[in-house]
């Protein structure tokens, strides 16, 4: 089965290793289904061809946070270092929409990493990218407030009209805060005419303001 054409980050690779993941079958994984959960061993290296998979770190309490998500392109932290490093999954990750993803085994993944430089480039660049993006996130976390990080994140996320379709609690694991937290300043941000609060979903109406929010120029 041919599916390497179709993954945008293989483009580069050798014949031979293009042919040892040819002979992988992919996946169709429906949306909500859960890829692996805290404790499990890592079974292989995701390459996700279409759809979108989010990664999120659960605390004891069970309130979670979004560490990041995987699309077309883009690579599994939480796989890399597992195979790499032998930990088993820190953080559970679930299909957010429809998707088709390619798990490479773990030995098929080490082989690759010894014989393909073009693979292990690929996999270590990828690697690094995905570390800056957590750093921005710990960054946000630890020194961004909270109204600073929901302003960016809604605007980040809104479609031409200004809408993002997003329960409480969705804006909650986004951002890394409390439902409770979000229900409380989306009830400030609309005091002040910067959004109207709608049944699963959220509609900007002062984007000015809103990206002063998000800068912390405001205060």
């Amino acid at each position: 089965m041919n599916w390497t054409g179709d993954a945008i980050e293989l483009g580069g690779l050798e014949p031979q290793a293009l042919a040892a993941l040819d002979r992988l079958t992919p996946m169709e994984v429906p949306e909500g289904a859960i890829l692996f959960r805290p404790g499990e061993s890592v079974k292989g290296y995701v390459i996700v061809l279409h759809g979108r998979i989010g990664v999120n770190l659960i605390g004891p309490t069970g309130r979670d946070i979004l560490l990041y998500r995987v699309e077309p392109g883009q690579s599994c932290i939480q796989s890399t270092l597992g195979l790499m490093g032998g930990d088993d999954y820190s953080a559970e990750a679930v299909a957010e929409t429809d998707s088709r993803v390619v798990l490479m085994p773990r030995a098929l993944f080490l082989d690759l990493i010894d014989a393909s430089p073009a693979f292990r480039k690929l996999v270590f660049a990828a690697f690094a990218e995905r570390m800056q993006s957590m750093m921005h996130l710990l960054e946000r976390v630890a020194f961004q407030r909270v109204e600073a990080r929901l302003a960016a994140y809604l605007l980040d996320q809104a479609n031409s009209a200004g809408i993002v379709c997003a329960t409480q609690a969705d804006l909650a694991t986004a951002i890394g805060s409390a439902r409770e937290v979000i229900s409380r300043r989306l009830e400030a941000l609309e005091g002040r005419d910067c959004i109207k609060r709608e049944r699963g979903r959220v509609r900007i109406t002062n984007t000015e303001m809103m990206r002063q929010i998000a800068e912390d120029v405001v205060m």
